[in-house]
């Protein structure tokens, strides 16, 4: 229950959670940063770590108080979620198949890899970039590319580039934004609003899918 309530005010909170455990843990903070994006991209059954508000609260923190350094959590966290993105693509290509077979593992529906799997047949390479701005999508994807027919060489390509442009851009936009005296005050309504942004493609798909229904 513990572990769940942390991770629920990580999502909630994730400037305070994190200037929290800088007090706590220092230097460490870096690893625990590390591994926090490693689990997101790398476990598949893991999807609800935050992603996108953590790294605009570590570039807010990075501006705000100094207590970050952007030249080392930059490349640290592209690794993380490099490492991440690899470690979900062979654990796919290894038991994708038998997960295919079943109806539902863990949290994990055979629907959620039917959809991922029509998304890339829709947006080829180009998808592992996309997801990485949407959540859950975001965890699912390597995976599911592992599980499916996309090649390594293919999958590494536009993996490297979507791992840099997602951890840089939202990294720098909480850097320049943290700066900002209303986003520092307002900085729930922010967090709201990126998450909003976030899961928007997947809500519109829903929505686009009840529609087509009636």
């Amino acid at each position: 229950m513990e572990i769940i309530d942390f991770l629920s005010a990580f999502l909630n909170d994730p400037l305070t959670i994190i200037q929290d455990l800088i007090i706590q843990y220092d230097y460490l903070i870096y690893l625990i940063l590390f591994l926090v994006i490693f689990a997101e991209t790398g476990f598949v059954f893991m999807p609800l770590l935050p992603g996108d508000s953590l790294l605009f609260a570590i570039g807010v923190i990075a501006a705000s108080t100094g207590q970050l350094s952007m030249s080392i959590i930059i490349p640290l966290l592209i690794i993380a979620a490099l490492l991440g993105d690899n470690l979900n693509y062979f654990v796919g290509n290894k038991f994708g198949n038998l997960i295919k077979q079943k109806k539902k593992i863990l949290f994990l529906k055979k629907e959620y890899i039917t959809h991922t799997e029509t998304f890339f047949e829709k947006n080829g390479g180009k998808a592992i970039i996309m997801a990485r701005f949407v959540p859950v999508l975001r965890t699912i994807a390597p995976f599911v590319a592992g599980a499916g027919s996309m090649p390594y060489i293919k999958y590494i390509v536009f993996c490297v580039l979507g791992a840099f442009i997602w951890v840089t851009s939202l990294t720098f936009l909480g850097y320049f934004l943290g700066q900002v005296v209303w986003v520092k005050e307002n900085f729930d309504l922010v967090i709201l609003l990126i998450t909003l942004v976030s899961v928007s493609p997947v809500i519109i798909k829903i929505i686009k899918k009840k529609l087509a229904k009636e």
